[in-house]
């Protein structure tokens, strides 16, 4: 159990810092440069998830699978994430014309667990060995 929390500590750090370029660029899009909210949480979301990859990989799972096959399987979680992202604050914000930050921390939050699921059991777990017969 220790390491579950080691290991999701480690992600949550992880996140803290992948959350930094993602709230950064969607803050900046949206405010100072005038982009619409959707398409700038997507474009942050983008950028935090490559942070996020590389750290994860290095410090969080500390995997072996080679890059070649943890990256597709990153970037297929992480698509599932990009539409959950969509779909959240789309409903939050264009349809229920929710304030966007708050409500990005609650999309953030619901993407974070889906993100260490799938990565914790599928992207960067071990391979299976062989079993003799």
């Amino acid at each position: 159990m220790s390491f579950l929390i080691r290991q999701l500590s480690t992600f949550i750090g992880v996140g803290i810092v992948a959350a930094i370029v993602h709230y950064g660029l969607l803050i900046g899009l949206v405010e100072v440069a005038g982009f619409a909210v959707v398409p700038s949480t997507l474009v942050g979301f983008t950028a935090g998830g490559l942070v996020s990859y590389h750290l994860n990989r290095r410090h969080t799972f500390r995997s072996e699978r080679r890059h070649t096959e943890a990256a597709w399987r990153f970037a297929l979680v992480a698509g599932v994430g990009f539409g959950l992202t969509y779909l959240f604050m789309h409903l939050f914000v264009d349809r229920a014309q929710l304030p966007y930050l708050p409500f990005q921390v609650v999309t953030t939050g619901i993407v974070m667990l889906w993100s260490f699921a799938g990565n914790r059991m599928w992207t960067f777990a071990a391979k299976s060995l062989p079993t003799a017969n």
